[in-house]
């Protein structure tokens, strides 16, 4: 790698921990409840909230009512984004007068924002109404991305408390995240983003006339061009920051009204990690040991930057088969160089290839480059990072607590090396922890595997790959790992928008989230009930460097055990088939 690229990724990570830190506390002050500097403006607005909705903020809840408040809100997300889609036709702010979505793509989407997934099987543009992307894409990327943060704020509370039978209240948490976090980060960077050329507005679609008329398919000529406008910037400051993902238009970030221009590009792909990094930080606060924090980001950033440097890498030495062609992929004074199949040049390899790893790590799935186009090894690195759990950095709240299992299982394993009952942050592991960090860990292979496995059989599921072979296979097992981890992303060679794919995948989304969610805080609140345990000489620290080894190691293990046979058939077959 070239100085200059190194310097790149330096100076991103530098900004995103420097940002992340102040954040991180601050969200720990929100979630103890503690006075914040937004008070003065934010919490009459709250206390209006609480008593229009009939909410007793201090009222706090087990884990099982904690957990049938965030289904119940769920449903009935799920609902409201299911019906707007089905009479989009007949609602206002439809300036196209787009139609009624499919019944099968009104679930997988309906579904896919309620999750925090945002998988996309259509085109945003020519399928949805503006208001259809306000009511309901947007809301939900609010309080999706809320959802997975006030589930872990509660599994923090089990770490914390002991002889306690509470973890919080959902609708308390829920608000706040939303007022205090969410809203004002995505007022900041909407502004930015307007700043830079990405469009907000309700006018209609622009219509271009073409300096140079051309004819089309059938011969006819055409002299005009549609221009997609729409209330976009809005959208995309909360898909970035809640990692959800969903572009208002089809081509999502790579389109210029989404994205518009280098430091655009800078800001929306800082978002995407911000919030699960200075999360590290909040749950350092909240239990009272930084090092903690410290020790969970350094684990996600040590497996992170690994899988970038693989990847750009890999795209920065070419493909092989264009040598025959006679295209030069060298680097020189007047290109990048490298394979810049499906990649903007306004952004290159180091900006596309940083994007995709983030965005695959952070169950984001917002793409700036078709990660189809990608050499094999850098869509084994995309795949990689969602097979491993979405728990390095992960989506906001749910990758952290998704990491905080593996911290259970690694010193569940630690403790069974040296024979002694393992214990986390004063909590000793049984067997009910196990058996419920156990279920966590094996769910999501078994949904990603079992569903591409019914895929790859079903004749129909077949056709709608658009490459035969292990790189068709990936973009299966791409869908179901995407899907199948809440990540949302995709490998843009499958056709996706069928009968098969939106009802198998809408529900691979739905077991992802809450057959997760639901084990989560059935864990905390087995932790709350705990007594404390004092430290001693043989108390494993969990903040060491040899702890985040471990760690590291726990991750990759249980991830390789999990899809290396998968993988081997799709990116890594494909690797070597090159010439």
């Amino acid at each position: 790698m070239t100085i200059s690229l190194i310097a790149q990724l330096a100076l991103y990570f530098v900004i995103l921990i420097a940002a992340g830190f102040p954040l991180g506390l601050y969200m720990a002050r929100v979630y103890q409840g503690e006075k914040t500097f937004l008070d003065p403006l934010l919490a009459p607005l709250e206390h209006w909230m609480y008593r229009l909705f009939g909410i007793r903020p201090t009222d706090e809840m087990n884990w099982k009512t904690y957990a049938l408040a965030m289904l119940v809100f769920n449903v009935l997300g799920f609902a409201v984004v299911y019906a707007l889609q089905r009479v989009q036709g007949f609602l206002p702010l439809n300036p196209q007068a787009l139609g009624a979505v499919s019944p099968d793509s009104s679930f997988n989407t309906a579904i896919s924002f309620a999750s925090n997934t945002n998988w996309q099987g259509y085109g945003g543009e020519t399928t949805m109404s503006y208001l259809t992307q306000m009511l309901g894409m947007t809301v939900q990327n609010f309080v999706s991305a809320a959802t997975g943060m006030a589930v872990l704020a509660a599994f923090i509370r089990g770490l914390v408390r002991h002889n306690s039978n509470t973890l919080g209240n959902f609708w308390t948490d829920l608000t706040r995240t939303v007022l205090y976090i969410l809203l004002p980060l995505s007022i900041v960077l909407a502004v930015l983003l307007v700043s830079q050329g990405v469009v907000q507005t309700l006018t209609p679609y622009a219509t271009a006339h073409l300096l140079e008329p051309t004819t089309d398919a059938n011969g006819a000529a055409v002299t005009t061009q549609i221009i997609a406008l729409g209330p976009a910037a809005s959208q995309i400051a909360i898909k970035q920051l809640g990692t959800n993902g969903g572009g208002f238009f089809n081509v999502n970030s790579s389109h210029p009204f989404e994205n518009a221009t280098p430091l655009s590009n800078f800001f929306e792909m800082l978002s995407i990690l911000l919030i699960p990094a200075a999360l590290c930080f909040t749950f350092g606060k909240m239990v009272n040991d930084m090092r903690q924090g410290w020790a969970l980001l350094i684990t996600m950033l040590v497996v992170l930057i690994a899988f970038v440097g693989l990847t750009m890498l890999a795209e920065q030495n070419g493909n092989p088969a264009f040598t025959p062609l006679g295209i030069d992929q060298s680097a020189t004074n007047l290109q990048g160089g490298g394979n810049m199949e499906g990649k903007e040049v306004r952004f290159g390899i180091p900006n596309s290839a940083l994007w995709s790893i983030a965005t695959t790590a952070a169950s984001n799935g917002s793409v700036n480059s078709m990660h189809d186009s990608y050499m094999p090894l850098g869509g084994f690195s995309q795949l990689v990072m969602m097979q491993l759990g979405e728990v390095i950095f992960g989506g906001v709240g749910s990758g952290l607590y998704g990491l905080l299992v593996f911290v259970i299982l690694a010193v569940f394993i630690a403790g069974l090396m040296v024979g002694r009952t393992p214990e986390y942050l004063g909590k000793k592991i049984e067997i009910y922890e196990m058996k419920m960090a156990s279920l966590l860990i094996l769910i999501m292979p078994i949904i990603v595997l079992g569903f591409a496995a019914l895929a790859v059989v079903n004749d129909l599921a077949l056709t709608s790959r658009l490459n035969p072979g292990a790189h068709g296979f990936s973009e299966i097992l791409y869908a179901f790992s995407s899907t199948g981890n809440n990540n949302g992303s995709a490998f843009a060679g499958l056709v996706a928008n069928t009968f098969f794919y939106n009802t198998l995948g809408g529900i691979a989304m739905w077991i992802a989230r809450y057959w997760l969610a639901i084990p989560t805080l059935a864990l905390a609140g087995s932790l709350a009930r705990k007594k404390k345990v004092p430290e001693s000489a043989g108390t494993l620290p969990t903040h060491s460097p040899l702890f985040v080894g471990w760690l590291i190691a726990v991750v990759l293990i249980v991830g390789a055990l999990n899809f290396l046979p998968a993988l081997a058939l799709g990116p890594v077959v494909e690797q070597l088939m090159l010439r």
